[in-house]
């Protein structure tokens, strides 16, 4: 198993993969808070649901436009 830093990765989409699922995780809190949709969030093997009214105020958020959906 390789244990060097995911950031001094050879590969870009590696290297900035962390980055992106963290905007991931700030666009699906504003979602579910939007939708009063529970989040499913996995910690220590334990899975459990985090309603919107349980995740904190104080969350950044996203600093980029949702992305256009087309349906076909």
């Amino acid at each position: 198993m390789n244990t060097a830093p995911i950031e001094t990765a050879r590969d870009p989409d590696l290297r900035l993969s962390v980055s992106a699922m963290a905007r991931a995780a700030l666009r699906a809190r504003e979602i579910a808070r939007q939708t009063a949709t529970a989040l499913v969030i996995g910690h220590n093997g334990i899975v459990e649901l985090l309603h919107p009214d349980q995740l904190p105020p104080s969350t950044p958020a996203v600093q980029e436009p949702a992305a256009d959906y087309k349906s076909a």
